[in-house]
């Protein structure tokens, strides 16, 4: 087990360096960054060395990167934004929390839904809950996340009133009332997760439910919830259970567009306003703190993996 942890804690640090490298090489494919942070036309050339020696782009390129790296991975220093003068990761900070509530109610909705949905889909196979069941996971797959949160806002906020149609509900007078706002753009989130865990949970249930010991139970009279929820469902659990970590990895991405379509005042709502105003520190700091946080929790989920499936650590 120790070797196994070494070996990905090596490929951890090298998947790192990795994600830097890369991070800092997109951010030069436009060339110059002072092309995209100053208005090239009116800028004198005083003030263009000014900002190359701020941002030390009158060096080499690959003294940029280790100082870029110096800086942004070992003190945490990305500079000011452009847009609001800010320390980025004084912004990164502050946008933090709430993609992170986000994301746990988006997860607890993922949860909720799809392994019960999937477990009645296997227990019920080929019933009308079946058929539910998998047009529920066909329909989640297929559906854009942005199209879904347009849809939800026109049917519960503009047409019914039900649902508050965006931002975080700061206003809110109590528990209730706020977490009404995290509804829809939860939904919107979790959808396209629910679905695939719902297939998931689904396809490893039928597998346990058709093995031998299964029949062997059934044929000793043992219960049918016994069955399912004893023997099946706890057999079955191990691969949903990666799939439930994987979740919040894939949420990444996803906030981009839902915090969008939301005005979620979180992370993917700060990166896409970065990308707009061409907000050059932000961005990079942005995309390097997606691309860390899914680095490191694909460690710590194959390590998690390992504890729950001891064949893992040997191959």
């Amino acid at each position: 087990m120790k070797k196994f942890i070494i070996r990905r804690f090596i490929f951890l640090i090298i998947s790192i360096l990795a994600a830097t490298l890369i991070v800092f090489s997109l951010s030069r494919l436009q060339g110059d960054p002072r092309n995209v942070m100053l208005n090239v036309g009116y800028t004198s050339p005083e003030q263009w060395e000014a900002w190359g020696k701020a941002f030390h782009l009158d060096k080499p390129m690959i003294v940029q990167y280790l100082i870029w790296m110096g800086k942004g991975i070992f003190q945490g220093d990305f500079g000011d934004s452009l847009k609001t003068g800010r320390p980025v990761m004084e912004m990164v900070i502050g946008f933090a929390p709430a993609s992170l509530q986000l994301g746990v109610s988006a997860t607890l909705f993922v949860l909720l839904t799809g392994v019960p949905i999937g477990v009645l889909s296997a227990v019920k196979r080929g019933s009308i809950w079946d058929v539910i069941g998998r047009t529920f996971a066909v329909f989640g797959q297929a559906l854009p996340p942005f199209w879904l949160g347009i849809m939800l806002i026109l049917i519960f906020s503009v047409n019914l009133g039900w649902l508050p149609s965006g931002t975080r509900g700061h206003d809110a007078s109590g528990i209730l009332e706020r977490s009404t706002f995290f509804i829809m753009p939860a939904v919107t989130l979790g959808w396209l997760a629910s679905a695939g865990l719902m297939r998931l949970v689904r396809s490893s249930m039928l597998e346990v439910l058709d093995s031998e010991y299964v029949k062997l139970a059934r044929a000793k009279g043992v219960s049918g919830s016994a069955i399912v929820w004893k023997h099946a469902f706890r057999n079955a659990l191990i691969p949903p259970l990666t799939f439930s970590a994987l979740i919040l990895v894939g949420f990444i991405g996803g906030t981009v567009v839902t915090e969008t379509v939301f005005a979620w005042p979180g992370l993917g709502q700060m990166t896409y306003t970065a990308i707009i105003n061409n907000d050059f520190p932000l961005m990079t700091a942005a995309v390097l703190v997606f691309t860390l946080v899914y680095v490191i929790a694909i460690f710590i989920i194959d390590i998690l993996y390992a504890f729950i499936d001891p064949r893992i650590r040997y191959t």
